[in-house]
């Protein structure tokens, strides 16, 4: 049991004046290593307060300026593109639903401006890093594939990049449609399973597997056709493409006899 000594009490033996000047050493050790650490504590600090301040200002000159770039810089020229780009989609919506030359010349306008407004072209050389650009990019890839220019759509469509379900994966798909019309159908496949792997949706996943099958029937490669066409059977029969499996089920069994 703890003994309570009151305060102001004297040693009253010689032997509990020794265990009170013990006491007192100890405690006297501990007040000197404390001070001792903080004073070598002190002196670092002291030394190499320079580089802390280096450290600490580059710190904070860091947050500072990704939040003033964001607010004062990114922010702004995203709308001033999303402004600029306005006239673009115009043309580009005006196009889908045109036909024949007139379809191409306003896919071109939206390519390249017109009444003295940016083009998406321009969108993307001009307001690049910014969300506008990127979308400038898929609709750029589009524009291009409608009009028959199969290398640029391929390489705007792989500049674009989107978690958006729909749109990433008709990005993707949009490659391959490019390589088939440049006669590269092992290309293309790939893309279109590629499409059909990355999303499962009723909308792009049996859209995508149906051009996976038909371009795998023109290499020849019944298995795979029949793997993608029973997939959609099995997995999306109320598509519009289900309706068209037993077709292309037929074709893939006659190169199998």
């Amino acid at each position: 049991m703890a003994t309570y000594k009151k305060r102001g009490h004297k040693p009253s033996n010689k032997e509990e004046r020794r265990k009170t000047a013990e006491e007192d050493s100890t405690t006297a050790e501990v007040f000197n290593t404390l001070d001792e650490g903080a004073g070598r504590f002190e002196t670092w600090v002291a030394d190499n307060q320079k580089y802390i301040y280096i450290i600490v200002g580059a710190a904070i000159v860091a947050v500072l300026g990704y939040l003033g770039y964001t607010r004062f810089i990114h922010e702004p020229k995203q709308n001033e593109a999303v402004n600029e780009m306005a006239q673009a989609q115009d043309y580009m919506a005006s196009a889908l639903r045109a036909s024949g030359a007139q379809s191409d010349s306003l896919y071109n306008l939206a390519l390249n401006g017109g009444e003295g407004k940016y083009g998406f072209l321009d969108i993307i050389d001009n307001y690049g890093g910014t969300d506008a650009a990127n979308l400038a990019h898929y609709n750029a890839g589009f524009a291009y594939l409608r009009t028959g220019q199969y290398q640029q759509a391929i390489e705007q469509l792989e500049d674009f990049g989107s978690d958006d379900e729909i749109m990433a994966a008709l990005a993707t798909g949009g490659i391959g449609d490019a390589f088939l019309q440049l006669e590269q159908p092992e290309e293309a496949l790939g893309y279109y399973e590629k499409t059909a792997e990355m999303r499962s949706n009723s909308f792009t996943t049996p859209r995508f597997l149906l051009k996976a099958a038909i371009t795998a029937i023109q290499l020849g490669k019944a298995d795979a056709a029949e793997e993608y066409l029973t997939k959609i059977e099995d997995e999306y029969p109320e598509s519009p493409e289900a309706d068209k499996v037993p077709v292309y089920l037929g074709q893939a069994g006659t190169m199998k006899n």
